[in-house]
């Protein structure tokens, strides 16, 4: 043997990767629900609550990437389970976690963070407990929307977090105006007027502006009527100018905003009238059948898509109805509301979604959907192939396409051509 090496002591940040290496197979959602033969579910649950009892303690970790995936990996168990009790009996300190992750954190830390509280109030529904998280965290939000210094990112998952919470739990009409308020604050900073009057362009800042804009339409739909008329006499003369913006998130987010607009005005009012309606519909045409070479193909095609439907909104009052499946139920969307509630949603939850519209009663009372369906096993196990079946049903599919492929790649179909 030679002369011993110098050994660097065992640091916070090595044990903090070293758990990280641990951990990091848990963050993926598909690793919460396996296919595969029965297995013990108590069992399964009391080992998925150890992994994220463990993650909640690595929130107060000193390393920042420890903290930020242990966040992350919350974010995947709660988007795609259930955990009602779980997220009860630890709410507080979930919560002392996300607003110091949110308060001393950095951009991405944050983003984490605020996404997390968003699932958080998911899982709780409206009720005392949310109330109290929401008490917590909304002033610190409200701080970070408004902070000019904090990270765009930052400031726009922030301006989302507070719009959904604010949502969820929210029975005060006082705090609703309030939190709306701050979101306008926001984005009315895209108006062309206000941008001049600052000598800012709104270029930097357009995100912020799109996440503030939508978070506060997601509000508008559950104000009570006298405000919404207040909205709609402050914001839609000016709303429309939006769509010349040169981001087309954009002009996408305004052009929605301004179809939600016109059906709130028209429930309310059914003699509704709007001076600019020829102005506005030749703006929403020309978007609707924009040809610029100068922009990409797939802008075009998803700008001309979605204004296609905005005209007909404003124009003749019609909303194309979407049909939503979710394991045996289905879902209509069949106005501008019930869309910018579910597409909001479905932000968040990415492909849990589906899960949490069979099983999360607060989503369920949004969408009008009754209790969730209770199936037994022997109705689950009739619905859903097998494995072995499914692999049967591909190899056919497999040989049958093979078999269609070589019939057109064979010399001798093609013989004729060459006489």
């Amino acid at each position: 043997g030679g002369q011993p090496r110098n050994v660097q002591p065992f640091s916070d940040e090595d044990a903090s990767i070293e758990t990280m290496s641990h951990c990091s197979g848990f963050s993926d959602p598909a690793s919460f629900t396996e296919d595969g033969p029965e297995v013990d579910e108590e069992a399964t649950q009391e080992d998925l609550e150890y992994k994220l009892k463990g993650f909640i303690d690595l929130t107060l970790d000193k390393s920042a990437k420890t903290r930020q995936a242990a966040l992350e990996s919350l974010k995947s168990a709660f988007s795609s389970k259930i955990l009602y009790e779980f997220v009860m009996e630890r709410r507080m300190t979930l919560t002392d976690s996300i607003e110091r992750c949110i308060k001393k954190g950095k951009s991405d830390e944050q983003c984490a963070a605020a996404g997390l509280a968003c699932l958080l109030c998911v899982q709780m529904g409206s009720g005392i407990e949310s109330e109290e998280i929401f008490k917590t965290l909304g002033p610190v939000l409200k701080k970070i929307v408004c902070d000019g210094t904090a990270s765009i990112q930052a400031r726009q998952a922030c301006a989302t977090c507070l719009g959904i919470c604010c949502f969820i739990v929210t029975d005060d009409i006082t705090e609703l105006c309030s939190t709306m308020e701050c979101l306008e604050n926001i984005f009315t900073k895209a108006y062309p007027r206000d941008r001049d009057t600052n000598g800012v362009s709104s270029t930097h800042n357009t995100v912020l502006h799109i996440s503030a804009l939508l978070a506060w339409t997601l509000l508008l739909t559950i104000c009570p009527m006298n405000e919404v008329k207040k909205k709609i006499e402050m914001h839609l003369h000016k709303l429309p100018s939006l769509l010349s913006c040169d981001d087309l998130n954009m002009r996408i987010a305004a052009g929605e905003t301004l179809a939600l607009l016109f059906e709130l005005a028209r429930e309310t009012d059914a003699d509704f009238f709007y001076e600019d309606m020829e102005l506005l519909t030749e703006k929403l045409r020309a978007l609707a059948t924009d040809g610029n070479k100068h922009r990409a193909k797939v802008d075009k095609r998803k700008q001309r898509s979605v204004f296609r439907d905005v005209l007909r909104a404003v124009e003749e009052r019609d909303f194309p109805t979407e049909m939503v499946k979710f394991g045996p139920e289905r879902m209509y969307i069949d106005c501008w509301v019930k869309k910018q509630t579910y597409d909001t949603f479905k932000e968040i939850l990415g492909s849990g979604m589906q899960y949490h519209l069979q099983s999360n009663d607060f989503l369920r009372n949004v969408f009008e959907l009754g209790p969730p369906v209770m199936l037994d096993a022997a109705a689950l196990k009739t619905m859903k192939i097998s494995r072995f079946e499914r692999h049967l049903y591909n190899s056919a599919a497999f040989k049958a396409r093979t078999k269609a492929r070589s019939k057109c790649r064979d010399k001798r179909a093609d013989v004729g051509e060459f006489f």
